[in-house]
């Protein structure tokens, strides 16, 4: 896989902390604050390491679909057609995060089946009371329906096999873990700073960049 998908996925996690914020928010602060005390910081560790090894098994399960259509050079043109689509969800998810656009929230909404059967499993980890339980809690939090996480999913889509799919997710995921580990130490600042307009715009449009390079990157 070229790096620069490595490092596209990376980018898109950390530049996309405005949304993490806001879908995340509440989650966030429900396993922060139990009890009226906030958790210790290798919950917060074990959060966000079963969030990230759930969006790696998703990768790998994205990779291996995408996989059985390149197993012949005449599904190129299958190949191709994946990439590009990657590429153009990539730029609705950054006009979405520059305010721009809402197009790309049916992703979210696709994936809102899966959530209703997974939160009730969520809600009966709660409270949490070691690692073992905030490790269990993030690997269902993994699977939130976000319009970010699975537009970097298309891609994995489209990464060839399973091992590629993984590492997409995987850098997309360390990507992330900047805003949602502060976020559990600073949420209202955090909050604060994601709802800047500025900020958002500058964020969404450098995302939204990463697609069309890509897809120049296809034409060159």
């Amino acid at each position: 896989m070229p790096e620069i998908s490595l490092l596209t996925a990376f980018l898109a996690g950390l530049l996309g902390g405005a949304h993490c914020v806001g879908m995340c928010g509440g989650i966030v602060a429900a396993m922060s604050l139990q009890g009226g005390k906030r958790q210790p910081l290798p919950f917060h560790l074990g959060y966000n390491l079963g969030r990230v090894m759930s969006y790696t098994l998703a990768g790998t399960l994205a990779g291996l679909v995408g996989s059985a259509a390149f197993l012949s050079e005449r599904l190129l043109p299958v190949q191709t057609g994946l990439y590009v689509l990657a590429q153009i969800v990539l730029i609705l998810m950054g006009l979405y995060l520059a305010g721009l656009s809402r197009a790309v929230l049916w992703l979210e909404r696709a994936g809102g089946g899966l959530w209703q059967r997974l939160q009730p499993v969520f809600g009966r980890l709660l409270p949490i009371r070691d690692f073992p339980g905030a490790l269990a809690a993030g690997l269902v939090w993994g699977w939130l329906p976000c319009g970010l996480v699975y537009s970097v999913l298309v891609t994995a889509l489209a990464s060839g096999g399973p091992a590629s799919g993984a590492l997409l997710m995987l850098a997309f995921g360390l990507g992330t873990l900047p805003n949602l580990l502060a976020m559990g130490w600073a949420a209202e600042r955090l909050r604060a700073l994601a709802a800047n307009r500025t900020v958002k715009l500058i964020a969404g449009l450098t995302v939204a960049s990463l697609g069309v390079w890509g897809l120049i990157g296809l034409i060159r």
